[in-house]
């Protein structure tokens, strides 16, 4: 507890700042203020039998864990599943996803204090727990520790910058490491600063979202959207960040052919009719995907303003340009683009995808572009070149073929840690 004491003192002394953040955030998005009591691990009766508790942040994270969920429910049928995030994208991604399922519960994660951790682990009694990527929770990891619940820091990813920031802390980052049973994760980059930082049982199991299958249903829906755009030339902003669209809009306008269509997606909801704005105080005729007309002859700007669609996006384009990418924010997952097989451009900022993003422009399924201008105009010479654009596609469906296995490689390290635990768990 030493080393967690100042952690835990500037918990205590930012909850007032936390709560009101919270309430900030429900003015944009009232799903902020659904279920509060469950940040504060207020939860309703516990569940009956053995439970796996997977932490998912929030959209990205959900959709990575999917082919794991998939594969634990598989894999251990007397097992529930409990799925906690962080945001109430996360969660309805988590709906989307597995609503139907009655194995997979849902709920948010408490915040991360010691008497509220205790409080969820003794509430929910989970038999191992695994977190998504890099959401480390020092007063959790201990208490599950504690408690004797193992957990593990699956599809684990360390950027050098957040490696850095880590770095800062070495005791509290060596003693919540250290709390881990196992670590998989994505590339040996990231094993290697996991390793450095102190971490112990680090293994490379490759990229979950790799073993990401385009539902059918996705596919379907993709036919769909092409079907309204009709025979235009698409290029697809996906997963656009604040920053970004006013950028992409006037390239667009500067670069794009007359009956070109901008299919934009904006990352977060709270933002769809912002973006409209946008588009729309610049003279584009915008027409959002949820009024379900076919695309009109005048409409310039297509509006994602849904969620859980991006492998339909991405199959009804010709071409994509990856959101995150075009301000210094880390980059999107374009390995969703990689399986539909369509051509990619990103522009310089993919620090958080850095070996997936150079794995892709080397096996010439992506381009990377220096800005949101450059970019555009990559995207309007791949719509005048289909052979390019094919082959393009082409490398991208091989690229993400090629990398598939991680889901297996994780659950024989979720098998092995269960295999251990005594009969009672």
């Amino acid at each position: 507890m030493p080393v967690r004491l100042p952690y835990s003192l500037l918990w205590l002394l930012a909850l007032p700042a936390v709560l009101l953040r919270l309430l900030w955030r429900a003015r944009r998005q009232p799903e902020y203020l659904g279920h509060v009591g469950e940040r504060f691990a207020r939860y309703p009766a516990p569940p009956d039998g053995p439970l796996i508790w997977l932490h998912a942040v929030s959209v990205g994270e959900t959709r990575a864990a999917e082919p794991l969920v998939r594969a634990l429910l598989a894999g251990h049928p007397a097992h529930r599943v409990l799925l906690t995030h962080m945001t109430p994208t996360g969660r309805a991604t988590g709906t989307a996803l597995f609503g139907t399922e009655p194995r997979v519960l849902q709920a948010y994660l408490p915040y991360d204090m010691a008497m509220l951790a205790a409080r969820f682990v003794r509430h929910f009694r989970p038999c191992l727990g695994i977190v998504m990527e890099t959401e480390l929770w020092p007063n959790l990891l201990a208490v599950c520790a504690q408690h004797g619940v193992p957990v593990i820091l699956a599809n684990a990813r360390l950027s050098a910058r957040s490696a850095r920031r880590y770095a800062r802390w070495p005791a509290l980052t060596r003693a919540t490491l250290g709390a881990l049973a196992a670590i998989g994760a994505q590339t040996t980059a990231d094993a290697e600063r996991l390793a450095a930082l102190g971490a112990h049982g680090v293994v490379h199991t490759g990229n979950i979202k790799f073993d990401i299958e385009p539902p059918a249903a996705r596919h379907e829906l993709g036919h769909a959207f092409r079907a309204r755009i009709g025979a235009r030339p698409a290029i697809l902003a996906a997963s656009t960040r604040d920053g970004e669209e006013g950028p992409l809009l006037d390239a667009f306008l500067r670069h794009a052919p007359a009956d070109a269509v901008l299919l934009l997606v904006p990352r977060h909801p709270q933002r769809f009719d912002e973006v409209a704005a946008l588009a729309a105080g610049r003279g584009l005729a915008v027409q959002r995907r949820s009024d379900g007309q076919p695309l009109a002859a005048a409409t310039r700007v297509w509006l994602g303003d849904s969620m859980g669609e991006m492998f339909a996006y991405y199959a009804a384009a010709d071409v994509a340009l990856l959101g995150g990418s075009w301000q210094p924010l880390g980059g999107q997952n374009l390995i969703e683009s990689c399986a539909v097989g369509t051509p990619v451009i990103m522009g310089p900022h993919t620090f958080n995808f850095a070996q997936v993003a150079e794995q892709a422009a080397e096996a010439g399924a992506a381009l990377r572009a220096a800005d949101a201008e450059d970019g555009m105009k990559a995207a309007v010479e791949l719509l005048s070149d289909p052979a390019r654009r094919a082959a393009m596609g082409e490398a991208g469906l091989a690229f993400a073929q090629a990398h598939r296995g991680a889901t297996a490689r994780t659950m024989a390290l979720i098998d092995g840690i269960l295999s251990a635990r005594p009969a009672a768990h």
